[in-house]
């Protein structure tokens, strides 16, 4: 991309940031080759203050982006980027009115879904909007009601987390609505009729607390298999007696690697400062094993307790810009500090937080998007940010 060779030479002058972020370890191993030096380095830095809540790629030169920015309104800013420069692009009528950032949905190779964070008020029917690779239309048929965690595979096998323990599939035709066992917070698409969703359930094994009409809450998985849902035994978590205050545990989040295996990530916890000598929450990792959730091996490093958001032909890339190669060996991904000219002063301190990573179609290349907090006395401030991953050297 144009736009990042230009950058990089200006910040080859500014200097690079070598401190560690929010939960920064500097005993991080530092692998070798090509996996061993990896920086994100900035595509796009906008001109106000807030931060990119979601980003898609379609293609080295159509990128979209929605941002919020910092000024005491809930309007969004749409950015695209068309292979030669970023541009602020209206909300597509198609849409209707939102008051909260909307979402940006890849649902095939060249199409864009952007669709509200809430359904319409009412019985109002919702509205969703279609890039098609030149322009915005109206999403003929999007699914009904609230929606949370969207997966597509295709454009014709999209699945959809609904309210009331539902999940919805698109066939190319229609949605269907499906009931699931337990409530659900995450989706994973392994491949056709092979879906995993997580979550938490209050009743059966493990829930019951003696002495109390209260539930502790247990880890959930659940598996489509072409015809129905059905609930999957998953290990049990539980504090040791006396148990703390308002104790529970759920799964968050159903991540499936480029090889079919499928892991799970979770916490066991409780409500904090009730009591003394309180015990340490507890993060549940687990992956499937054949026919059975088995425990994940521990990673190394900073790379232990974060979650995986993108995965390569190395390794996954983890959330607070970690990387963990397929020899286990964990990486720190490096960023560059912001050229003075954004306001940031030289003793600011800087951290980079993504909200998506994303793959450009048709190369290696991968993209992120977020925000930097700067924190300096008088003047802090969030630069949104698009970062393009470096490799070696």
């Amino acid at each position: 991309m144009a736009a990042v060779a230009v950058l990089a030479a200006l910040l080859t002058v500014a200097g690079c940031g070598t401190d560690s972020g929010p939960g920064g370890s500097r005993g991080d191993d530092r692998a070798k080759g090509s996996a061993g030096s990896l920086t994100w380095e900035f595509e796009h830095i906008a001109d106000f203050s807030g931060e990119l809540a979601d980003v898609a790629v379609l293609a080295e030169d159509d990128i979209w982006a929605v941002a919020t920015e910092n000024n005491g309104e809930s309007n969004a800013h749409l950015l695209h980027y068309d292979g030669t420069k970023w541009k602020r692009e209206p909300l597509p009528e198609a849409l209707g009115a939102s008051t909260s950032p909307p979402f940006l949905e890849e649902v095939g190779e060249k199409a864009l879904w952007l669709r509200p964070r809430t359904s319409q008020a009412g019985n109002a029917v919702n509205r969703w909007a279609e890039w098609d690779g030149s322009r915005w239309s109206a999403v003929p048929s999007p699914p009904p009601g609230n929606v949370g965690d969207f997966e597509a595979a295709g454009t014709d096998d999209i699945w959809a987390l609904g309210s009331e323990r539902t999940a919805q599939h698109w066939d190319g035709t229609r949605w269907t609505t499906t009931r699931l066992p337990y409530g659900a917070s995450d989706l994973a698409v392994v491949g056709p009729d092979d879906v995993w969703a997580v979550g938490s359930r209050s009743t059966g094994p493990g829930t019951r607390i003696e002495g109390s009409g209260e539930r502790y809450s247990q880890p959930a998985s659940m598996h489509w298999d072409g015809t129905s849902w059905k609930a999957v035994d998953t290990p049990q978590a539980r504090f040791e007696e006396p148990l703390p205050p308002e104790p529970g545990a759920g799964l968050g989040q159903v991540f499936a690697l480029a090889g079919g295996e499928v892991r799970a990530y979770g916490s066991n916890s409780f409500n904090h400062g009730e009591v003394e000598n309180e015990p340490a929450d507890e993060f549940i990792r687990l992956r499937r094993d054949g026919s059975r959730w088995v425990d994940q091996k521990d990673a190394p490093g900073g790379c232990a307790l974060r979650t995986p958001v993108g995965q390569d032909d190395e390794g996954l890339f983890l959330d607070g810009n970690r990387y963990l190669t397929d020899d286990g060996r964990c990486v720190k991904i490096k960023r560059h500090r912001l050229p003075l000219s954004t306001g940031a002063r030289k003793g600011s301190n800087q951290s980079l937080w993504l909200k998506e990573i994303h793959q450009v179609p048709g190369t290696d290349e991968w993209l992120g998007a977020g925000h930097v907090q700067v924190n300096q006395s008088g003047d802090p401030f969030g630069a949104p940010v698009v970062v393009h991953l470096k490799r070696g050297g």
